[in-house]
């Protein structure tokens, strides 16, 4: 299974076509996402900015369940895995992510972006951004692969944004990308 290392540089597409622009991007916005709230121990990944409740660690099990829901269910038409199986109900993986030790949330969301990867690659190879999802959303909507990428990337971005200031609050780490030294 591939996993994201935070250490290690995601190739940038400076110049791509729009798979490759939304794919790099996306990719980009993981690593900032990692870096954001990797290497932390259980108390850092508990740390929240009051009054909000939310933590790292919810970001990171909130992240992995966004990834499989859109990439596995929807688009892949494939089940989710046996950990979304305990899913209970609105918030679960926000309430649930204080039972998980970081390296289970940081496997469970490298995990879900292994199999994201690999849907998203069965879909360009197939139908290119305009595959259609194979499931519809909630409200009924059939989504392709480029609103799918689309979302993802806004979905990163906010809550990169979230674990930025948390993650600040834990330890002073600030910044906008991964040094490429880390």
């Amino acid at each position: 299974m591939s996993e994201i290392d935070p250490n290690e540089p995601v190739p940038f597409t400076p110049a791509g076509d729009e798979a490759e622009t939304l794919v790099s991007t996306l990719d980009r916005n993981r690593r900032t996402f990692a870096w954001k709230c990797g290497g932390l121990d259980a108390a850092g990944m508990a740390a929240r900015l009051s009054p909000s409740t939310m933590t790292l660690g919810g970001l990171v099990k909130h992240m992995a369940l966004i990834e499989d829901h859109y990439f596995t269910a929807m688009l892949a038409g494939r089940e989710m895995p046996d950990v979304w199986h305990a899913y209970g109900g609105d918030d679960w993986e926000w309430r649930t992510a204080s039972d998980d030790t970081p390296e289970e949330l940081m496997a469970l969301w490298r995990g879900a972006i292994a199999r994201s990867r690999a849907a998203v690659a069965e879909a360009l190879a197939g139908g290119g951004l305009g595959t259609l999802a194979t499931k519809p959303t909630h409200w009924g909507a059939t989504l392709n692969l480029r609103r799918i990428l689309a979302d993802l990337i806004e979905e990163y971005a906010r809550h990169t944004g979230h674990a930025d200031l948390i993650r600040e609050s834990v330890d002073g780490l600030v910044g906008e990308d991964a040094p490429a030294d880390v």
